[in-house]
């Protein structure tokens, strides 16, 4: 059986639908905001730790060029 509703029920109904559709919505923008954070955050990781490899690469290669030097030397 097909029950009308009041126009007020109506109404409210179409209000509270509205709301909950700006709620999932709303909801649906802070997950994509949080995916394109940690995103970043895993890609700033990824280069801090190449940077930080390139320079302890750069310093071994130093240390062995100056070790080499003053072995060289008499």
């Amino acid at each position: 059986m097909t029950q009308a509703h009041s126009k007020s029920r109506q109404q409210a109904e179409i209000a509270f639908e509205h709301t909950r559709t700006e709620f999932f919505a709303r909801a649906h923008a802070v997950e994509e905001l949080d995916a394109i954070v940690q995103a970043r955050e895993a890609k700033t990781l990824r280069l801090r730790e190449a940077r930080l490899a390139k320079e302890a690469q750069g310093i071994a290669a130093a240390a062995e060029a100056l070790i080499s030097r003053r072995l060289k030397k008499p």
